[in-house]
């Protein structure tokens, strides 16, 4: 009888995808007598095998193929669907990644059962599955449920759980062997990354971001110098992105990304709740912004009112002067 919990562990370069770390929590509360599984799948993944394994779960399967080292929904379908045919588990948990999202319909269409998206938390009801997700723009929560006949899926959102810490014990880890063979219909040829040294939004534990109220693409110059001197991540709002001012890859939002940083700094952002379920987990969060009734004054801790043009550059020099930079 199906049991426990298989975890879908993202990897590029080798690397963790840390949102498939936030699964580990959730997981271990769903397992029950059936234990953690988590799957890590890649190329050249040994090490990120050994890091999952000192994170709380009961065994670690990995596939690790060259073919893996960047993301096609064939080439992780078949890692999956081998590991589930190896562990038979009871639910499946996807981060709420591109990759997750993709996954997570297209393997339960694949299996003739049920899939929960985009959920801040999913828990058993007896046999019912019953997923947490925020709806009008993060406004209200309400509970979307299943009862499963098989295996069942799930895509939890990022930055809605913690990380699971490292040092937990010291799972097995054991290699999957997966014949991909010819039957990957897509080929990743190349692969658009940012530059070197840029931080990463998902991981930092500083985010400055601009809204429209920096005026221009040009503006965002100062908030990459004090992103920098924070050793922090710029992001943006839908606005400043649809205008083309910075990569969609930098959008923070109900359409982009949700990050939890310590230190949010919102430059010209005017707090719309579009944006704001995508950042309100942040431990501190600082406002800056000429207009006093800026919704995002209401979540700030500190909020300071003023002109950003002249704000920010003394921000950033008298932070360099501190740090000795």
């Amino acid at each position: 009888m199906a049991s426990g919990v298989l975890v879908v562990v993202e990897t590029s370069a080798g690397d963790i995808r840390e949102s498939s770390l936030e699964l580990i929590g959730p997981a271990r509360s769903l397992a029950g007598d059936g234990g953690v599984t988590a799957l890590v799948i890649g190329s050249g993944v040994d090490a990120a095998a050994a890091d999952v394994a000192g994170r709380g779960v009961d065994r670690v399967l990995t596939v690790d193929n060259e073919a893996l080292s960047h993301y096609t929904t064939d080439g992780y379908t078949a890692a999956i669907e081998a590991a589930i045919g190896q562990v038979d588990p009871a639910l499946v948990l996807l981060a709420g990644t591109t990759s997750g999202r993709d996954l997570g319909p297209y393997l339960a269409a694949r299996t003739d059962s049920v899939c929960l998206t985009d959920c801040t938390t999913v828990r058993w009801d007896g046999s019912t599955l019953v997923g947490t997700r925020p709806v009008y723009q993060g406004k209200m929560l309400t509970d979307v449920s299943t009862t499963p006949s098989g295996v069942a899926f799930a895509v939890l959102r990022g930055g809605a759980n913690p990380v699971a810490v490292a040092g937990q014990g010291s799972a097995d880890v054991e290699a999957l062997n997966v014949d991909l063979g010819d039957s990957l219909r897509v080929k990743v040829v190349d692969v658009a990354v940012p530059p070197a040294g840029d931080s990463s939004l998902d991981s930092a534990e500083t985010v400055v971001v601009g809204g429209r109220g920096m005026g221009s693409a040009e503006g965002f110059a100062m908030l990459e110098e004090l992103a920098a001197a924070l050793d922090g991540a710029v992001g943006a709002t839908r606005a400043v992105t649809d205008l083309g001012w910075r990569p969609h890859s930098e959008q923070i939002g109900q359409t982009g990304k949700v990050v939890r940083p310590k230190l949010y700094i919102g430059v010209g952002v005017s707090g719309a709740v579009q944006h704001t379920v995508g950042m309100q987990g942040a431990e501190t969060i600082v406002a800056i912004n000429r207009d006093k009734d800026a919704p995002l004054f209401k979540l700030a801790a500190i909020g300071v009112v003023g002109d950003l043009n002249e704000i920010v550059p003394a921000l950033t020099q008298e932070i360099k002067a501190a740090r000795g930079k």
